[in-house]
């Protein structure tokens, strides 16, 4: 293995590829390569070589094997001539999206995505249709269609693992194994990894020879364009403390990481029900789901969507204001990565991470190693909170200039408001704007700068979850027929339960999300361990138990039987 030195080149041109190609950039205003790009791109395209890349996510690492592999493709032979294997759906889709930008002008190159959570034989038509000379896939529904002899890779002269380490960590490394087992032998095998742990070497020697490595170092990717804070709050204090950060950035257009699955889902559902524009994002979902939600988010109609780390690889915004750590990652690296969703394009962004006290000492390690300052701030009281939303609202009503016709309506309402004063016309105004902040009265989110954070009481979020479902079931109970059934309401069961690892609140969601009822038409909902029992207004309950055909959760079918 030999590693390569850094070289200044400037221009997509003078990295030897195609006119073509370098048209197809420009009219994407991508004009200079990065980094990675830059070390890259020559050695790809000289000659057949096996190679890795080591640089962080969003250093432009799609570019950097897409460029040279789309000028490798043979448009002649319509065979699967390379494969791309991505960890994640979204990842997946914005590759392919990217490759085929890439051959805007290149006649005859076809490219592919194929990924679980979707119809498989929508994909297979797809590619018997296309014959495509790449595939992007994520490595179980390739495998699944290398199975069913959809797929024959024996013509593979590139394979492409992309965020190798993010495969390896979800457990992909067998179905890795089989589909690179049914290539070429003498392929090139292009690898593209954030970090070289033990399992990444063993692949690098089983199946690439004297390969060429090139290492962008993290410090080169921390953007000078984001502002890291910190605040110290309890863990049951984190979601109040969400909500008034929230409310006090009336602008805010942000991604909130959390740690695990099951935590994402909780707090969207619960920041939903309070009143905020919050979804989730994580592997659990449909894939219906997900786009969906990503549909929202990126049209706006989303102001803030809760993550996984896994889940957010792939999203591609460029307007967020804020990402928000509500948990720190196990693997401090990942700070970089999330932090980088935010401040694109040259534009300003903010960092906020919520930390337990106990915690406080991985703010200090990211300094050292990331060489960022963070700011301490407080969560803001409910009186900066008012005060701060009402000054957003004064902004923005100075900020319009009134209009002739405003003007034309203003003469005929002035003596309905004769009788009121400008202060009285004013109070009004706060009050109104009052209504609409939603918050705990009183609270005092900042406890963890004083000895009541070391009450030693443990976080008990879920209890409030569980309290509101009991309550939802006790406001909804009526009438029964002899069937124990409400009247007015049909029951379903639903093959997803307690040890899902799902409350009620998360069941209520994806009942709404896959069947397209509104939540005030869902009655009593009952968990077990291995199921539920819900009751939907019989006016709407047409069609429900169609809605969750060919829909998987955690790789199970979700089974849904009105009873």
């Amino acid at each position: 293995m030999h590693r390569i030195l850094l070289i200044d080149l400037q221009t997509f041109e003078s990295l030897g590829l195609d006119a073509r190609i370098v048209k197809a950039l420009q009219e994407l205003s991508i004009v200079e390569p990065t980094l990675i790009q830059a070390q890259a791109i020559p050695l790809l395209l000289a000659g057949a070589i096996d190679f890795i890349g080591l640089a962080q996510t969003g250093t432009g690492k799609t570019a950097a094997f897409g460029l040279p592999l789309i000028e490798h493709i043979d448009p002649n032979i319509r065979a699967v001539q390379a494969v791309v294997l991505s960890p994640t759906r979204e990842l997946a889709q914005q590759i392919e999206q990217q490759l085929t930008r890439f051959a805007k002008y290149i006649d005859g190159v076809s490219v592919t995505v194929v990924y679980g959570g979707a119809p498989i034989t929508n994909q297979i038509k797809e590619i018997q249709r296309n014959r495509p000379q790449v595939i992007v896939a994520t490595p179980g529904r390739m495998l699944d269609l290398i199975e069913r002899k959809v797929l024959n890779l024996s013509n593979v002269r590139f394979a492409v693992l992309d965020e190798a380490d993010e495969m390896l960590n979800m457990g992909f490394k067998e179905d890795i194994d089989t589909i690179l087992s049914f290539t070429q032998h003498d392929k090139n095998t292009w690898l593209f990894s954030a970090t070289m742990p033990k399992e990444i070497r063993n692949i690098v020697h089983k199946y690439m020879v004297d390969p060429a490595e090139v290492s962008i170092q993290s410090e080169s990717k921390v953007n000078v364009n984001i502002s890291h804070e910190y605040t110290l709050v309890r863990r049951q204090d984190k979601q109040p403390g969400l909500q008034r950060i929230m409310d006090a950035a009336s602008d805010m257009y942000c991604l909130v990481f959390c740690r695990t699955k099951a935590e994402t889902q909780r707090l969207a559902t619960s920041m939903a029900e309070a009143g905020y524009a919050m979804d989730a994002l994580h592997g659990d979902m449909s894939q219906a789901q997900r786009n969906q939600v990503m549909r929202k988010f990126k049209s706006g109609h989303l102001r803030m969507l809760a993550a996984t780390d896994v889940a957010a690889r792939g999203i591609d915004v460029d307007n967020l204001t804020h990402v928000i750590h509500y948990d720190l990652p196990d693997d401090l690296s990942f700070y970089t990565h999330r932090s980088g969703r935010t401040a694109r394009a040259g534009k300003k962004g903010i960092a906020i991470s919520m930390v337990t006290p106990a915690e406080q000492y991985k703010i200090r390690n990211l300094e050292r190693q990331l060489a960022i300052t963070f700011r301490k701030i407080q969560i803001p009281t409910i009186e900066e909170v008012k005060t701060m939303h009402i000054q957003s609202r004064l902004d923005e009503l100075l900020s319009v200039e009134a209009s002739d016709e405003a003007k034309i309506w203003v003469h005929g309402l002035m003596e309905q408001l004769e009788f009121l004063s400008k202060e009285e016309i004013l109070a009004k105004y706060i009050t109104k704007a009052f209504d609409q902040i939603s918050m705990d009265q009183g609270a005092d989110l900042n406890a963890s700068e004083r000895k009541s954070a070391k009450d030693g009481k443990s976080d008990r979020g879920g209890d409030r979850d569980r309290d509101r479902g009991g309550d939802r079931e006790k406001g909804k109970k009526g009438k029964r027929d002899d069937r124990g059934r409400e009247e007015g309401m049909d029951t379903f069961e639903i093959n997803l339960g307690k040890g899902d690892q799902i409350e009620k609140g998360d069941l209520l969601k994806i009942i709404c999300d896959i069947s397209g009822v509104r939540s005030k038409f869902i009655g009593r909902i009952y968990m077990d361990k291995e199921g539920s029992r819900f009751d939907i207004q019989n006016s709407k309950s047409k069609g429900v138990a169609n809605a969750f055909q060919g829909l998987r959760f955690k790789g199970r079918a979700i089974k849904v039987v009105q009873k």
